[in-house]
């Protein structure tokens, strides 16, 4: 994967295939600390313990129609590129959590990528059924999207009506300008 948003949406996609019902995507950009750190949390069905040591094997897949599971394996390699390090941790029927802290200005640490697609494409087609929590950081600032919040206040109007995705886009993108993060 040429950028860290599709490893974002890969792994947001595994949460979804686990039943999860509430995603969290944290991004914290800390240019001060030369970190950039990422972090996808579900409350997903959860691995088991033997599950969670094979995880990171491209080998290893709980997957029926495929016999690889190259996302979480891809991924570490892509932190470790970047002087980072990966943890998942996880509970049987409680969710996972997958974190990663990349060193911001490594030569080799991959791009963002386009972060603003990735998330809207999440809205578009995975929202109705999900709650999702993105959190972007650069330095001080923050930005914050809960679409629980904003269903509320659509008031029975789908999430992922074309108007409604038209105006998040705009939503995020200001948003994550207003912070500091090139868009």
């Amino acid at each position: 994967m040429q950028d860290l948003s599709l490893h974002i949406l890969d792994i947001v996609e595994n949460s979804i295939d686990a039943g999860a019902t509430k995603i969290e995507i944290m991004i914290d950009e800390d240019i001060e600390h030369n970190q950039l750190k990422i972090k996808i949390k579900d409350n997903g069905k959860g691995m088991d313990k033997e599950t969670l040591k094979k995880v990171l094997d491209p080998f290893y897949t709980t997957k029926t129609v495929r016999r690889v599971g190259l996302g979480l394996s891809l991924f570490a390699q892509t932190v470790k590129e970047a002087e980072g390090e990966i943890e998942i941790k996880s509970e049987l029927k409680k969710g996972t959590a997958v974190s990663a802290n990349l060193k911001y200005n490594h030569i080799d640490r991959k791009p963002m990528g386009n972060i603003i697609e990735t998330i809207m494409a999440l809205l578009a087609t995975k929202a109705q059924g999900i709650d999702f929590i993105y959190v972007h950081r650069k330095n001080k600032n923050e930005f914050v999207l809960n679409t629980k919040e904003i269903k509320t206040k659509l008031d029975g109007v789908m999430i992922n009506e074309p108007e409604v995705l038209k105006f998040l886009r705009i939503q995020i993108k200001n948003g994550l300008k207003e912070i500091g993060v090139a868009v």
